[in-house]
C-alpha cells in the first residue's frame, strides 16, 4: 500500500516521535490508531521566530486505510502520495573488458566508483597513494602534534580522501532524479553512520565517524572481489592509437590496463604534471581562496537561535554569501560548527588549512573559510597549471608566515596590517602547531582587501560577525580543483580512450556527497559499455541491500 507523504508539519524540537505521529493524523484527519508508521524523511530548523524554535519535518506515512482513498479526501497541497526514487543499477554492455577496471584514488570518487562495480561483479583494482585509515590518523596526528611531515600520507591523501579529516558534511546542491543521492546516504548509515543523515537538513557525520565508515566500505569492496592497494602512486601511462595500453605505478611496476578512472582529488598536483605532460584535455578552472575565520561557537549559537535557545539544538552553523565593490563574489565555505582549524599540508614547505569537526561538534569555537572567486585571469602564471601555482605561492606565504605552524592574527590587526602579538577572548582550536602573524603582508592586495570587506559585509547578517579579536588563519587553498579535466558524453578522456576524469580532483564535484555522486556515474558508463565476464551473478541480480559490514 502506498504511503501518503505529508510535508510542513512544524513541531517543538522538544518532540517526541509519539506527538509526530499524533500531528500527522491531526492533518489527515483520522485516529492516530489508524497509523501504522511515520518515516520522517526531511527535518529542518525553523528559528524565524525566536525564541518559539520548530522543526519542520516531512514525513512518510503508513495508515491501516486505502491511501488513494484517504488522500481524495484531503485539500492540503502539502499531502501526497509519497513518491521514492530507489537506484537502479545498470545494465551490463557488450564489449569486453581486457582485465580489471583500474581506479586511482581512494576518496569518495573512488571508493563508490570501486563499491558499485564490486557490487556488479567487476572486481575492481583501487590504488591509492596514502595509507589505510587507521595508519593514516596515527600519521596525520603525529604530524600536528610533531610536525613530521609526509608527502604521500597527510590530511589530503590516504584512505577516504581529504574529507576523512572534515566536518564530513553531505549536504548537495546536484540535481538527483536517478536515487544516487539516497544511495550514497544508505551506504554510509549501513557502513556505520547515524540514521539521522538520511533526513536531517544539513547532513553530517564528522571526522571521527566518517574514519569507521570509509573502512567499513572497503571492506565490503574486498568481500566482493575488488583490492585495493595502499602505497601505490600513479606515475605513468602507457597508449596506442589513442587508446589506455598501461600505466605505470610508484615509478617501476607496469600494468596492463584498458579502463582507468582518474579519482585523484584536488590536490594531486603530480598526477596534473604527467597529464598536462601526456596532453591529456585539459583546462584552468576558477575556484576560490581566502582565510579561516573563528568565533565563540555560544556566539552563533545565539545569532541563529536567540537567547536561551533549546539546549538540545545542535550547534548552530551558518551559510554567508556576498557581492563586494570590486565585483567579485565572498561566501563561507566549509563551516565547521564547534570544529578545528587544521593543517593540512600536502607538500613541503608549503601550508594549508581547512576545518573539521568531530560528530558531536562540541567544540567551543566555530570555524569556516572565508573565500573570494578567482578566475584564470588572476593567476601570476597562465597555462593550464597556472591555478596550482597560484595556490602554491599562497602556502608558501602562509608556511613562511607561521615559520611552518598555522599563521594566525586577529581580524583587527588584518585591518591595522600588523602582526598580532596576543590574543582577546577567542582562542585557537587547532590541529596542529600555531604562530601569531601578519597574513595580510603576504596576500595579494585585492584579496586581502576583498576578506575585510566581506568579514564588515557579514558582520551586518551575524552581529559579531567582525568582532577585533575574531581569528584568520590560513591559508585556505584547496576549496576546489584548480584544473578540470575533460571528458565526453562518455564520460571517457578524448584524448585518451579508457581514461575516466573522475570526482573533484577532475573538476566535476564539489564535496564528500556529489563526489560518490560522480564516481558512481563513472561506474555506471564502465559497466553499460563492457560485459562482465567475471561476475559471480548477472548484475540485474544484484540486491539492493547489502550486508550491513559496521557490525
Amino acid at each position: 500500500m502506498r504511503k501518503i507523504r505529508i510535508s510542513q508539519i512544524k513541531l517543538p524540537v522538544t518532540c517526541t516521535k509519539q506527538e509526530l505521529k499524533q500531528e500527522a493524523a491531526k492533518v489527515l484527519r483520522i485516529p492516530a490508531s489508524q497509523i501504522r508508521s511515520v518515516t520522517i524523511r526531511k527535518r529542518s530548523i525553523d528559528a524565524r521566530k525566536k525564541p518559539d524554535i520548530r522543526y519542520i519535518f516531512t514525513v512518510d506515512v503508513e495508515t491501516a486505510m486505502d491511501s488513494r482513498v484517504l488522500l481524495r479526501k484531503q485539500k492540503s497541497a502539502d499531502i501526497s502520495l509519497a513518491e521514492e526514487v530507489v537506484y537502479q543499477y545498470p545494465v551490463p554492455g557488450s564489449e569486453t573488458l581486457a582485465g580489471r577496471p583500474v581506479i586511482v584514488g581512494c576518496g569518495p570518487a573512488g571508493l563508490f566508483c570501486g563499491l558499485l562495480l564490486a557490487r556488479c561483479g567487476y572486481r575492481p583494482l583501487i590504488l591509492e597513494r596514502g595509507e589505510d585509515v587507521d595508519h593514516r590518523t596515527k600519521t596525520v596526528e603525529a604530524f600536528w602534534t610533531t610536525g613530521a611531515f609526509r608527502e604521500q600520507s597527510n590530511v589530503q591523501f590516504g584512505e577516504g580522501g581529504a574529507g576523512t579529516f572534515s566536518d564530513g558534511k553531505l549536504n548537495t546542491l546536484v540535481k538527483d532524479h536517478a536515487g544516487r543521492n539516497h544511495f550514497v546516504l544508505e551506504t554510509f548509515v549501513k557502513a556505520g553512520a547515524s540514521q539521522d543523515i538520511l533526513f536531517v537538513n544539513k547532513p553530517h557525520i564528522g571526522t571521527d565517524v566518517l574514519r569507521t565508515v570509509v573502512k567499513n566500505i572497503r571492506r565490503e569492496i574486498e568481500a566482493l572481489g575488488g583490492e585495493i592497494r595502499f602505497g601505490q602512486q600513479l606515475t605513468g601511462f602507457s597508449t596506442k592509437d589513442g587508446k589506455l595500453t598501461g600505466i605505470t605505478v610508484n615509478g617501476n611496476e607496469k600494468l596492463d590496463c584498458r579502463v582507468c578512472v582518474l579519482a585523484i582529488g584536488h590536490s594531486a598536483r603530480d598526477t596534473f604534471a604527467i597529464l598536462e605532460q601526456k596532453q591529456v584535455p585539459m583546462q584552468a578552472k576558477a575556484f576560490a581562496v581566502g582565510l579561516r575565520i573563528e568565533h565563540p561557537q555560544e556566539m552563533i549559537n545565539i545569532s541563529q537561535y536567540g537567547a536561551g535557545y533549546p539546549q538540545q539544538l545542535p550547534a548552530a552553523d551558518y551559510k554567508l554569501t556576498g557581492k563586494l565593490k570590486n565585483g567579485r563574489g565572498i561566501y563561507s565555505f566549509c563551516m565547521c560548527p564547534g570544529g578545528y582549524v587544521v593543517n593540512a599540508s600536502s607538500e613541503k614547505e608549503a601550508l594549508a588549512v581547512n576545518g573539521m569537526s568531530y560528530c558531536a561538534r562540541s567544540g567551543k569555537n566555530a570555524n569556516s573559510a572565508i573565500v573570494v572567486t578567482v578566475t584564470p585571469e588572476d593567476y601570476p602564471e597562465k597555462g593550464v597549471l597556472g591555478g596550482v601555482q597560484f595556490q602554491r605561492s599562497l602556502e608558501r606565504m602562509a608556511y613562511r608566515a607561521g615559520g611552518g605552524k598555522i599563521p594566525v592574527q586577529l581580524f583587527a590587526d588584518f585591518q591595522n596590517h600588523q602582526k598580532s602579538s596576543g590574543f582577546g577572548d577567542v582562542t585557537p582550536s587547532a590541529m596542529g602547531a600555531y604562530a601569531l602573524a601578519d597574513l595580510r603582508a603576504g596576500l595579494p592586495a585585492f584579496l586581502a582587501d576583498s576578506l575585510e570587506e566581506g568579514v564588515l559585509l557579514f558582520d551586518h547578517k551575524i552581529h559579531g560577525f567582525a568582532r577585533g579579536d575574531a581569528l584568520f588563519s590560513g591559508v585556505e587553498s584547496r576549496t576546489s580543483s584548480p584544473v578540470r579535466i575533460l571528458r565526453g558524453d562518455d564520460f571517457t578522456s578524448p584524448g585518451v580512450h579508457g581514461l575516466y576524469p573522475c570526482g573533484e580532483g577532475a573538476g566535476y564535484a564539489g564535496g564528500i556527497t556529489s563526489a560518490a555522486m560522480d564516481g558512481m556515474k563513472c561506474a555506471e558508463a564502465i559497466i553499460r559499455r563492457y560485459c562482465n565476464s567475471s561476475a559471480r551473478l548477472p548484475c540485474y541480480q544484484v540486491l539492493p541491500h547489502h550486508k550491513d559490514l559496521s557490525k
